[in-house]
């Protein structure tokens, strides 16, 4: 793929040391990076009135290419575009898009159950795990608009877990039994976290394909280090101005316990909003870049390169 040759050049071109540069607006432009959990569009209509019809595709192209751009400029070459079928997720955007700003942008299968389950389809609350994951097979080895998805992505709401959450979540193991995509998973609290781990390691899948999505939600530090400690990645996102000091302590108390190797972090940014004038108030992605690198510099090249291509793949 074009796309995928773009990536392993970016990556080749970089020196062996981890040199930092700045760009005219202060931004650190640490050598090639991946942002693991970030949006382009998001329509949170629901499942039942969710339609493509409800938004101009160049539109969307037109808002969303600037922010990808200004990102681009600061060294991404990899964006994880999380947002599942049923509340907006769009191939055909994510390839304009890519090929036009020179990021490489996953797409995902899976489905979203939290928000109390207002994103899901009729059957999916019908069908079986099995026939759940039968259909995201089917989307990894076909192609959705002539992408094949990278990762699975669902969600869950909070613990104790529904039985139509459990659904999904076990509906995620039996894919990436059958693909080896890695779960990232919007979940809800650290109750729902542990039983989801649970879940994971009942249905014997390699905890290291699990991804916490929102870990920074919970505000127990055992309990990041505990889904840590079992293999899985603990994910923290939504990081912004005013969550930096807590995200920062995030980060420190998982280095503090030895367990960086096991850390994600990420925006949660975007996006056009169908229904909004313009598309509504997208924020871009370069947060990271211009003021929580200072706060974790030393960390930077394994937060936002090495443990997002163990996690996702390279």
């Amino acid at each position: 793929m074009q796309r995928r040759a773009f990536l392993c050049a970016a990556a080749g071109s970089i020196a062996p040391s981890w040199v930092s540069a700045a760009d005219s607006s202060g931004a650190k432009t640490p050598g090639p990076s991946i942002l693991t959990h970030e949006h382009i569009l998001v329509d949170f209509v629901g499942a039942a009135s969710v339609s493509r019809d409800r938004y101009d595709l160049q539109d969307a192209f037109r808002v969303a290419k600037p922010k990808l751009e200004a990102l681009r400029a600061l060294g991404c070459v990899r964006l994880l575009e999380c947002t599942p079928n049923y509340i907006g997720r769009d191939p055909r955007l994510l390839r304009m898009l890519s090929d036009a700003v020179g990021i490489e942008i996953w797409t995902n299968t899976g489905l979203y159950a939290a928000a109390d389950h207002k994103f899901l389809p009729d059957y999916a609350r019908m069908e079986s795990a099995q026939a759940l994951a039968k259909r995201w097979i089917a989307e990894y080895e076909n192609g959705i608009d002539g992408m094949k998805p990278r990762f699975i992505k669902i969600g869950v709401n909070k613990g104790p877990l529904h039985a139509l959450d459990r659904k999904v979540v076990e509906a995620a193991v039996l894919t990436s039994r059958e693909t080896g995509l890695s779960i990232a998973a919007h979940t809800g609290d650290g109750a729902a976290a542990l039983e989801e781990l649970r879940i994971v390691q009942q249905g014997k899948l390699p905890t290291e394909r699990f991804v916490w999505v929102h870990a920074q939600s919970e505000m127990s530090a055992a309990t990041h280090r505990k889904v840590a400690e079992a293999g899985a990645w603990v994910s923290f996102d939504g990081i912004s101005k005013s969550s930096v000091e807590w995200h920062q302590r995030c980060v420190e108390g998982m280095s503090e316990a030895k367990l960086m190797d096991r850390v994600l972090i990420s925006h949660d940014a975007g996006w056009y909003q169908p229904g909004e004038p313009g598309g509504g108030g997208y924020r871009g992605y370069t947060f990271l870049y211009s003021d929580f690198h200072p706060k974790v510099d030393g960390w930077f090249q394994k937060l936002l390169w090495e443990n997002p291509r163990r996690a996702f793949g390279s």
